[in-house]
């Protein structure tokens, strides 16, 4: 009995032993437990919303402002461009609503009022320079995110996506002949900027700093000593992410929140703050590659630019994309995702992953058992 005792047990013993290893080698294979949202990298676009103005209104552009592109809108973006990151540039409108409805470029070019009745409703809008560049292919915060959501909804399986959200006001030289006047980025327009957010998005479909903070830790400490969310937490969501780094502007929506407590976006903060999760290195280039690669080795989310219009577009040189690529950024910024988009410029450059996918494993800091063609899930 103890012989037949010793053989079952070490039969036990050995299945236990081969299911440990089904179990580790579907996971390898797979890539998808043990990756987080951290260690992927992939291309996003900049300026994401941005069409530009009509010939006769260009007219009145400097050539030398690189105002002179466009971008498929957001779903298409996703659908066939490789990109899994957006920008979107906010400006707060009056409670009433209808602050842009005739910029200043179109009275120059003698053309009309927008006819776009979101622009005439209360609401944050979606543009770059309010009456010198405002064209968009969503005028209004909340139709960028309905965009946003029902691609998503149709996409579930996608990997987690950062929305970057530059905040601007109104240009004063603008402002003197003329033009709007936009309200500041106050407690008001911060609590709105949330609140619009969640008007569209459901809390499961986003990542946010409540999600990952731990009881007792400051945010940064959390995300360094714990990390981000996996893949499996974090897939069909976003991630918003706020652009500016100015903490003036900032004070508001950190004031009685040091680690963004209830809020929806993701500082761009320096590190040692309480907030410090997310920091901006536009030049990944020179002695900031390594800079950058410390930030992502110690589990910051880090976005850089893979070009600054336009000058890549005109010599097609890729020194900053490479840069970028090797920086182990997790968001990689670019005007020009596919080709074609540089060709006006004089140049085929293009941004994009080695992979040709819009997401990769990321080359710094992934687990070796991530596969990039396991990282986003389709039906």
């Amino acid at each position: 009995m103890r012989i037949t005792g010793f053989r079952l047990g070490a039969t036990a013993v050995s299945l236990a032993a081969c299911l440990g290893l089904l179990i580790s080698t579907a996971n390898a294979a797979g890539g998808r437990e043990d990756l987080r949202m951290n260690q992927i990298q992939l291309i996003g676009t900049h300026n994401s919303y941005h069409r530009e103005l009509s010939f006769a209104e260009q007219q009145f552009q400097a050539a030398s402002n690189n105002l002179w592109y466009s971008h498929a809108s957001l779903p298409v973006q996703f659908d066939r461009e490789p990109v899994r990151g957006i920008e979107l540039d906010l400006i707060p409108d009056s409670d009433q609503g209808g602050l842009y409805t005739y910029p200043l470029i179109r009275r120059d070019a003698g053309l009309g009022p927008l006819t776009d009745p979101d622009l005439a409703k209360p609401g944050i809008k979606v543009m770059h320079v309010a009456d010198y560049d405002y064209n968009t292919t969503c005028a209004t915060l909340v139709n960028c995110l309905q965009q946003l959501h029902d691609w998503s909804d149709a996409h579930p399986g996608h990997a987690p996506i950062p929305v970057m959200m530059e905040l601007k006001q109104t240009d004063p030289v603008l402002e003197q002949r003329g033009g709007a006047v936009s309200p500041p980025w106050d407690a008001k327009r911060f609590a709105d900027l949330d609140a619009e957010i969640r008007s569209v998005l459901p809390a499961d479909k986003m990542i946010t700093p409540d999600d990952v903070r731990k009881p007792g830790l400051t945010l940064e400490q959390s995300v360094l000593r714990f990390g981000w969310p996996t893949m499996a937490d974090s897939r069909g969501k976003f991630v918003f992410l706020m652009d500016n780094d100015d903490p003036q502007l900032q004070a508001p929506y950190l004031e009685n929140r040091p680690n963004l407590e209830g809020r929806v976006l993701f500082t761009n903060a320096t590190p040692g703050r309480p907030d410090a999760a997310f920091v901006k290195r536009n030049d990944p280039t020179g002695a900031n590659t390594a800079q950058i690669q410390d930030l992502v080795r110690r589990g910051y989310l880090v976005r850089t630019r893979a070009d600054e219009p336009f000058e890549q577009a005109s010599t097609g040189s890729t020194e900053q994309l490479n840069a970028a690529l090797a920086s182990g950024a997790q968001i990689i910024s670019t005007d020009f995702p596919v080709p074609g988009l540089a060709a006006r410029y004089g140049s085929d450059y293009v941004a994009e992953l080695p992979t040709g996918t819009p997401v990769r494993c990321n080359p710094l800091n992934a687990p070796k058992s991530c596969s990039t063609d396991q990282i986003e899930q389709r039906p």
